[in-house]
């Protein structure tokens, strides 16, 4: 993935020049895209998938025609992760071959095209936290079809932005395809249960949906951004410690037991330790909270 990585120029946008068309309007990173881009004063057009479906190429074709935005922001994704297992063919269509048209008609139009990726394009091998320019090997078909979108993101557009990220949660209600998010099902679980059975194996880094959205906006106001980019809340954790962490911020009894599943999810393979690390948006000074920060804000918005 090195080849792609091509040279940040300086320079600075001003608000009066971004025009903003972000597709996924509904999600936990959407919403809050559209929220922030729109205090900030950027001229923001958004579509949830129900107006504008990324699989449909000529309707996402005829909005960049029309609109002629200054940065497409895909915010959309299949990202169920056992789902895309057993329905490969929807896992590709959402988050790989439907980018070739995105890609081409934000070139045509000269659009900056911002797509989101993922720490499951890695196998968790490495042992510490991956940058930008490790080499990705995915065990699964998220994976798989997630890196694919970033090779086509890369290769058919001009002005191609890949920002991968980590366990991202946010809102009241989080993800409506994941019938909630890792924080929300946490909570749920203390009201019904005395002790809570959580993976230990997986290290990761949880991120928060408002600080993601936030790091991407102000890495937009750098003019020449381009390639690969993590935008991660900062530090890493094991999944049962993020658990314990949100029951010991909300004072609760449940207890935690951590469980080594050996990176295994029924036959889905997942990565032992996929943490992420900012190297290239650090360097334009574009840096995110500690997870234990981010987590104790979005507990407090729960209250």
């Amino acid at each position: 993935m090195q080849s792609f990585q091509k040279k940040t120029k300086t320079g600075h946008r001003t608000k009066s020049d971004m025009k903003i068309l972000l597709i996924g309007k509904n999600g936990q990173l959407g919403a809050e895209i559209n929220r922030q881009s729109r205090s900030r004063k950027h001229e923001t057009i958004a579509f949830g998938r129900e107006e504008l479906d990324i699989t449909d190429s000529e309707k996402v074709k005829s909005r960049i025609e029309s609109l002629l935005p200054t940065v497409v922001i895909n915010a959309s994704a299949y990202h169920v992760v056992p789902d895309c297992e057993l329905y490969p063919d929807k896992a590709f269509a959402v988050n790989a071959t439907s980018l070739k048209n995105l890609a081409d008609v934000c070139t045509r139009y000269d659009s900056k095209l911002i797509h989101y990726s993922t720490d499951y394009i890695f196998d968790g091998l490495k042992g510490s936290p991956y940058d930008e320019d490790d080499k990705p090997n995915p065990l699964q078909i998220y994976g798989l079809s997630k890196l694919a979108g970033e090779y086509i993101v890369l290769n058919y557009s001009e002005n191609g932005i890949v920002i991968r990220a980590c366990g991202v949660y946010g809102g009241k209600y989080g993800s409506r395809s994941k019938k909630g998010n890792f924080v929300l099902n946490i909570l749920k679980k203390t009201k019904e249960k005395d002790e809570i059975e959580v993976s230990s194996e997986q290290i990761t880094t949880p991120t928060y949906a408002v600080d993601l959205a936030k790091a991407t906006l102000d890495l937009l106001e750098h003019k020449e951004i381009l390639g690969i980019y993590h935008l991660v809340n900062e530090s890493y954790c094991s999944w049962a410690e993020f658990a314990g962490r949100i029951v010991k911020i909300k004072g609760l009894t449940t207890k935690i037991i951590p469980v080594d599943r050996k990176g295994m999810d029924g036959s889905l393979k997942r990565p032992f330790f996929s943490a992420l690390k900012n190297t290239r948006a650090a360097k334009l000074g574009v840096k995110l909270p500690s997870w234990q920060d981010a987590l104790g804000r979005y507990l407090a918005t729960l209250s």
